[in-house]
């Protein structure tokens, strides 16, 4: 029988964005920040997935080997070192997390069975590679709170209780939404970016945070008039509003995760055809008059 298993490690580091064929001017414009002169600092937390077999003793692989094996490849040479120096991959290519996490992968590949590689940087910014070429993506968090109510026009309010239990309450309850938001894309073989980080931030500040941010969404977000704004509607309706702005910054919108509560949350899978889907949903919604 086949199984996933993982292993978690971590390791503390620092790194520098910058490029020695820019000028001091031009790093600063595209690196902001990142490209102050001594570098600045992370807790890395890295979670490595192996795929195979079980075998008679009950294991994948022997996770003391696994250990001593990712010790030797990856921790031991990062732990409290600067990244640029410690490895040349990351004088061709900067230090980037999605980049790290690649590096990481061809050193641990020609030891294990990898599937996947996921690095955070801090819990609202992580990275995953797994072994395609140049391709990896990225995932920020950020928040909003919000008001709605889960009821249907079209029933009473016994039948909407009868559906949505307490959600369906005439005056709404409120949340503090929790949003996950991954890209995927090529790493530039010298910046080691899939996008520009800031920008992505800005804009899905600008496309879905501040929008819905403080607001009841079923009197003050136009969509959500007709539907229902459950959390996959809304993951729904955030994925349609930053899709086009995502690939005007040359990425792909991947997967849009909204977390509710903690105990509730929904992931969206944003392949083509599922955006094509939510356009048409969309302009239904708009054809009605919404």
């Amino acid at each position: 029988m086949k199984c996933i298993i993982n292993r978690r490690a971590q390791f503390s580091a620092s790194h520098r964005y910058w490029l020695p064929e820019l000028s001091e001017a031009e790093n600063q414009a595209e690196f902001g920040l990142c490209a102050q002169p001594y570098g600045h600092g992370h807790n890395y937390v890295l979670y490595i997935s192996l795929y195979g077999d079980i075998d008679e003793y009950g294991m994948v692989l022997n996770l003391s080997d696994v250990k001593h094996v990712i010790k030797k490849e990856v921790t031991a040479p990062l732990d409290y070192s600067f990244l640029n120096d410690v490895w040349p991959e990351f004088q061709a290519t900067l230090p980037t997390t999605e980049n790290i996490a690649r590096v990481i992968w061809h050193k641990l590949a020609p030891h294990f069975p990898l599937v996947r590689i996921q690095l955070y940087e801090h819990p609202e910014l992580y990275a995953e590679y797994t072994g395609k070429d140049m391709e990896a993506s990225l995932t920020i968090g950020t928040h909003f709170s919000a008001a709605h109510r889960l009821a249907l026009d079209s029933l009473t309010l016994e039948q909407n209780s009868e559906i949505y239990g307490k959600c369906a309450r005439v005056n709404g309850h409120g949340h503090n939404y929790h949003l996950e938001v991954t890209v995927t894309g090529q790493i530039d073989e010298r910046t080691g970016m899939i996008v520009d980080l800031v920008k992505l931030h800005e804009l899905v500040d600008k496309h879905a945070v501040e929008p819905l941010d403080h607001t009841f969404l079923n009197k003050d977000i136009p969509h959500f008039a007709k539907v229902v704004p459950t959390a996959e509607n809304i993951a729904v309706y955030i994925g349609y509003q930053i899709e086009q702005p995502i690939q005007a910054l040359g990425a792909q919108l991947h997967k849009v995760k909204l977390i509710e509560s903690p105990n509730n949350s929904c992931e969206l899978l944003w392949s083509q055809d599922f955006s094509n889907l939510a356009a048409r949903q969309l302009a239904a919604v708009a054809l009605a008059g919404v």
